[in-house]
């Protein structure tokens, strides 16, 4: 009776836990999870980037503001692919913290599991509860009571994230999973793998600052300089706003302006 008793409440522990991990929605870290306020900011960001430039090259309310809407829309898929790659980058910091509390709490001589244990303890310490990384360990320590293999969860974490290094870590773990003692090693060698590109990405970013911050002056001094002349030149701009070759030099100042802003976009965003 006392053993029928102890299965029935075993069980309904594990359906418990069960229905906890499956509550938990999974996040997708390659889509945006931008709601509609950002997406409203967004769209108000590129909708008076937008009005602007085209004033200043056309002074036609009507095409301002007809070119403000269409660039405020794609602002917002331009924004919320930006906050995916923020998010990522962030997961991946995270993601090297907890290697870091790991391996440290395996080289005291505890389990792997007992380690990702401590590591949740520590890390919230310094994230939020609601931290991706978080998340991802109360879903891994979840499944791994359910019976799922930690290699399975890790492999899942780096589907759903889409970074290099967790997938590394992932495929080396389920290789050597219950087949070698050197689980500790490989987690103090992944981390430091990642922590020498950190090092290489931060060095170059640094670097980069620089350049990045001529290339946006570049970009919108001649804006500046075409805005003040216009509306301070005494008439001098007049022609380019009144002639047909005139809306034909400001179309073509404005296409080599899109080109140049694109460009230097592309070519001074570093992504390793």
């Amino acid at each position: 009776m006392k053993m029928s008793l102890f299965k029935r409440r075993t069980g309904d522990a594990k359906t418990g836990a069960e229905q906890k991990v499956r509550s938990v929605t999974l996040p997708d870290y390659t889509r945006s999870s931008s709601g509609a306020i950002d997406h409203f900011a967004a769209y108000m960001i590129g909708f008076a980037a937008g009005f602007a430039v085209l004033f200043i090259f056309y002074k036609i309310i009507t095409l301002s503001i007809a070119g403000g809407a269409v660039i405020g829309a794609v602002n917002i898929f331009a924004a919320a692919r930006g906050a995916v790659k923020k998010r990522t980058v962030r997961l991946r910091m995270q993601f090297f913290d907890l290697l870091e509390s790991m391996a440290v709490a395996m080289r005291a001589g505890n389990p792997l599991l007992k380690s990702l244990e401590s590591a949740r303890e520590d890390l919230t310490l310094i994230y939020p509860e609601d931290a991706d990384i978080i998340t991802e360990l109360e879903i891994i320590i979840g499944r791994f009571n359910n019976a799922v293999p930690l290699s399975e969860a890790f492999s899942d974490l780096a589907q759903r994230s889409g970074l290099e290094d967790i997938a590394s870590f992932s495929s080396i773990y389920a290789t050597i999973e219950g087949k070698s003692g050197r689980a500790d090693e490989i987690v103090r060698e992944t981390q430091q793998i990642i922590a020498d590109k950190m090092e290489i990405e931060m060095e170059i970013d640094t670097l980069m600052t620089a350049a990045k911050s001529e290339v946006n002056i570049m970009l919108f001094m001649p804006l500046v300089i075409l805005g003040v002349i216009g509306y301070a030149g005494a008439g001098f701009m007049d022609a380019i706003y009144t002639t047909t070759a005139g809306r034909i030099v400001s179309t073509g100042g404005l296409v080599v302006f899109i080109l140049s802003f694109v460009m230097a976009r592309k070519f001074s965003s570093v992504s390793l």
